[in-house]
């Protein structure tokens, strides 16, 4: 009876549309990179229309990264009973209202409420696409599909900064720029209409119970805990890199193209990467470049920082798509829970390690401001030294993932998928 519903759930996959759900997926969340770029690009028109403070302007920013996790969460807890049909449907919905309320705001309370909407449909991108794409495919193709999924958030973010800083150079309002963002949402809505979406290809997958039990094993915990670093590892670097090395007279746009550009392709490749070193050498390989690419910021200036960028990139590149990965093959009946789970935590630990590293670049300008040090010299001082310290995060992933490497050397990644299926 198991091999007859095994047979039939393999038969019933291999008959939907797979390159129209993917295509979908990957228009999905390119809406997700539009509306962290794009967004990003308008806020300064946003402060200024709206006389909003730039603590303000932080709020809003907050209510988009509250709202992605809260979404992924949720869409984790109901993704087998509401389905990623039902989920990518409330991610249209969600996008579409934050859009229009944001081009229609009119104050900051309305964008306030208009980020949230983003936010939350970003998130049920994350909760219905990851788990759909590790159900159509497995073993190492479902790794090579779910980084080319994952290449078009730095992709997207590439082309919607493009578009940004070529529509406000142009004098294009931020209302037209927010218009570009319905073009991708609409396309996912198309392709996404009609077709058959995938059942879990893991027996024991959909039960919250025996979700839950998995997510208590060691295995998953160990990898909960690597998410948060490689998560602030990629992004918290990310966030304040491009300001600090403008001080060494290196372009922040350049900065940030080169390493969401060099991300995008080395994610569309990632498929022979990971079959060359498998997921634990990737992993490991990542944070060693991570950490170089971190210590080199804090340490060069002018053209050098587009060297520190290059291993950067090679480095944090394929950590988010493989840490999904991960999780879906080695602890399968975790589930789609356990894969948003993991991205929620990713997100939060984004969210809380922000101030802190602010309140670590207060502290050391304050520091360096007593030598005597004023102006560029200052910031730059200052904000490398805050660098140096962003280091210890890649730093402890390369002792977490050289103890993973060895506990898992022995495991075969699809044993788990397999014993799974037999209980």
């Amino acid at each position: 009876k198991k091999f007859h519903n095994s047979l039939n759930q393999i038969l019933m996959n291999e008959n939907i549309n797979k390159s129209a759900l993917f295509n979908g997926s990957c228009f999905a969340l390119i809406t997700t990179a539009f509306t962290f770029s794009i967004r990003a690009g308008i806020l300064p028109q946003l402060g200024t229309e709206f006389n909003l403070t730039a603590e303000q302007l932080g709020f809003i920013n907050l209510m988009f990264f509250l709202g992605f996790p809260i979404s992924m969460i949720l869409g984790g807890l109901f993704y087998h009973t509401f389905g990623a049909r039902n989920i990518m449907r409330v991610a249209f919905i969600a996008h579409t209202l934050g859009i229009i309320f944001t081009i229609y705001s009119g104050g900051y309370a309305l964008l306030l409420i208009s980020t949230l909407f983003i936010g939350f449909g970003n998130g049920c991108t994350e909760a219905a696409c990851n788990p759909m794409i590790a159900d159509m495919y497995s073993g190492n193709k479902m790794s090579k599909m779910l980084n080319r999924f994952h290449m078009w958030f730095p992709g997207g973010i590439v082309l919607g900064s493009l578009i940004s800083k070529f529509m406000t150079d142009a004098n294009l309002g931020w209302q037209a720029q927010m218009w570009i963002t319905m073009v991708p949402t609409v396309i996912y809505a198309i392709l996404f209409y009609g077709k058959a979406f995938p059942k879990s290809k893991v027996e024991g997958a959909t039960h919250l119970g025996k979700n839950f039990k998995a997510m208590a094993t060691p295995t998953f915990i160990f990898l909960f805990i690597c998410m948060s670093l490689t998560a602030i590892s990629e992004f918290g670097p990310q966030q304040w890199v491009g300001l600090i090395m403008s001080k060494s007279g290196a372009s922040p746009m350049l900065i940030l193209a080169l390493v969401t550009g060099l991300m995008a392709v080395g994610r569309f490749f990632g498929g022979p990467v990971t079959h060359a070193l498998g997921q634990t050498g990737v992993l490991l390989g990542g944070a060693i470049f991570a950490a170089i690419g971190i210590y080199m910021f804090s340490t060069v200036t002018g053209s050098m920082a587009y060297v520190a960028a290059i291993f950067f990139a090679i480095g944090v590149c394929f950590f988010w798509p493989t840490m999904v990965g991960a999780v879906a093959q080695r602890v399968p009946l975790s589930g789609a829970l356990g894969m948003s789970i993991i991205g929620g935590v990713g997100m939060f630990s984004t969210a809380i390690w922000q101030p802190i590293i602010g309140n670590w670049i207060d502290n050391d300008k304050a520091a360096v401001a007593a030598t005597g040090l004023t102006g560029d010299q200052l910031e730059l001082i200052a904000g490398q030294a805050t660098l140096a310290k962003m280091v210890a995060f890649p730093g402890i992933l390369i002792v977490l993932f050289l103890i993973f490497f060895f506990w898992q050397k022995k495991v075969n990644p699809n044993s788990a998928a397999i014993a799974a299926a037999a209980h």
